[in-house]
């Protein structure tokens, strides 16, 4: 049965995120993740906050649109927000609507897309018609950094990452999603967790300035 982002998986990511490990992100209520969810629920009292926000938005999704630089109608009937080719972000629903980007796993999450990526093949690697800009990869780093103030996300890689570490990192099995495994200026895709390394320093240092 393909696993799914039930209330216990999401509970342990964000107590990985918050830094308590709960074990893994298996969505099995056992006594490690209660031990954690406590741990974390006493951190969180102690900065007078509570577990999550009570907007339910815990973790931010990166995505490409698999389009050119501008909304395709596929895209704005997905995400949450999109980040055009000239990097202006255009939102579409509130974080806190359900929106319909990452298989399984899109409660609590926020949906942000790189509009680009029309005609990329991953294996062997062709950009395609829309590469990634740096410019939007910039605003995409900045939007995640702005949200993750706004409902106290952490910069981590259960809370923070891309369509392509949700089934490494959350154990939810997606269908052979390769976004965002590349950057401008990369010869080719890599590991997944490792540019989601690099985009999570670029978000680290948009907070650092807020």
């Amino acid at each position: 049965m393909t696993a799914v982002m039930n209330a216990v998986r999401a509970r342990q990511a964000r107590c990985a995120a918050l830094g308590f490990w709960p074990g893994p992100i298996d969505g099995i209520d056992g006594s490690r993740t209660r031990a954690a969810y406590a741990a974390a629920l006493a951190a969180q009292k102690a900065r007078g906050q509570p577990f999550q926000h009570s907007s339910g938005v815990t973790r931010i999704h990166w995505h490409w649109a698999v389009s050119g630089y501008a909304a395709s109608t596929e895209a704005i009937a997905a995400y949450h927000a999109l980040i055009l080719g000239d990097g202006e972000v255009r939102w579409l629903a509130d974080p806190a609507t359900p929106r319909s980007h990452t298989l399984n796993a899109n409660g609590g999450a926020v949906g942000l897309s790189i509009c680009a990526m029309a005609g990329a093949n991953e294996r062997p690697f062709v950009w395609g018609r829309a590469p990634l800009l740096p410019v939007q990869v910039s605003a995409l780093a900045r939007e995640t950094a702005r949200l993750c103030r706004i409902y106290d996300i952490p910069v981590s890689r259960w809370s923070t990452l891309s369509h392509a570490e949700i089934q490494p990192s959350l154990g939810v099995v997606q269908k052979n999603k390769w976004d965002i495994t590349v950057l401008p200026g990369m010869a080719g895709p890599a590991d997944p967790i490792s540019v989601g390394d690099r985009l999570r320093d670029l978000v680290s240092r948009e907070l650092s300035t807020l």
